[in-house]
C-alpha cells in the first residue's frame, strides 16, 4: 500500500457526524520527477453492498424507490431514485450483507446470491468499495412486505419490474443510479435480461 511517490501525508478531520471527512494534505511526486504539495477532502462512510435480483420464469426484477437528498439538491426533481437493493457493510461480510439488506428491503429472503464485481464507488473523494451481487429471486422467497427499517426511517418502495420494463427505463434515463446501471448493464451481458 505504501507507493514511494507519496510521503508527508497529514490527515485533518473535517467533521463525524454520520461518517467521517477527512482534509488530507500530502507530497505527491509526479511522473517527471518533480515533487507537488495536495490536499483532497475524503469521505470514508465505509463499504457497501447491492445486488440485482432476478426472476428468469416470470422475466422480472425487483428494484427499489427511495428519496436521496443528496440526488434532491443536485437537480433530481423529486429526489426519488429507482435503484438496486443496496446497504453498508457495517463491519460484515458482504455477503452477509447483502443478505440482510434483500429481506430488509424487499422483503424477500435470498441465500444463493453471486459477487460479480467489486469496484470503488467515486475513487476521487470516497474511500467506499461497493461489492455488486446478482441474485435469483421467487415469490416463495417473500418473508414480508420489505420498506426497510423503521428505527433507520426508511421509506422504501419495492418495485418489481418486467425485463423490457427495465431495459426502456435504463435506456431513457429513468433509470440513474450507477450501482444499478453497472448490475443492469452486467445482466444484459451475461443474457440474465
Amino acid at each position: 500500500m505504501k507507493d514511494s511517490r507519496v510521503k508527508n501525508i497529514r490527515i485533518d478531520l473535517l467533521s463525524k457526524k454520520a461518517y467521517t471527512l477527512n482534509n488530507i494534505t500530502f507530497d505527491y511526486q509526479l511522473k517527471n520527477g518533480n515533487w507537488v504539495r495536495q490536499s483532497r477532502e475524503c469521505y470514508d462512510r465505509g463499504d457497501g453492498a447491492a445486488i440485482l435480483l432476478y426472476n428468469k420464469n416470470k422475466k422480472t426484477i425487483i428494484l427499489v424507490k427511495q428519496f436521496r437528498m443528496p440526488t434532491y439538491v443536485s437537480g433530481n426533481g423529486d429526489g426519488f431514485l429507482v435503484e438496486v437493493c443496496a446497504g453498508l457493510l457495517d463491519n460484515q461480510d458482504p455477503i452477509d450483507c447483502i443478505i440482510r439488506e434483500t429481506e430488509e428491503e424487499t422483503g424477500y429472503r435470498v441465500s444463493n446470491v453471486k459477487k460479480v464485481y467489486e469496484a470503488y464507488s467515486s475513487p476521487g473523494v470516497m474511500t467506499e468499495k461497493m461489492h455488486f451481487f446478482v441474485g435469483e429471486y421467487s415469490s416463495n422467497m417473500k418473508v414480508n412486505d420489505g420498506g426497510g427499517l423503521d428505527s433507520e426511517h426508511e421509506d422504501i418502495e419495492v418495485l418489481e419490474l418486467t425485463f423490457k420494463e427495465a431495459k426502456a427505463m435504463l435506456q431513457n434515463g429513468s433509470i440513474n443510479d450507477t450501482r444499478t446501471i453497472v448490475l443492469l448493464q452486467y445482466a444484459l451481458i451475461q443474457n440474465i435480461l
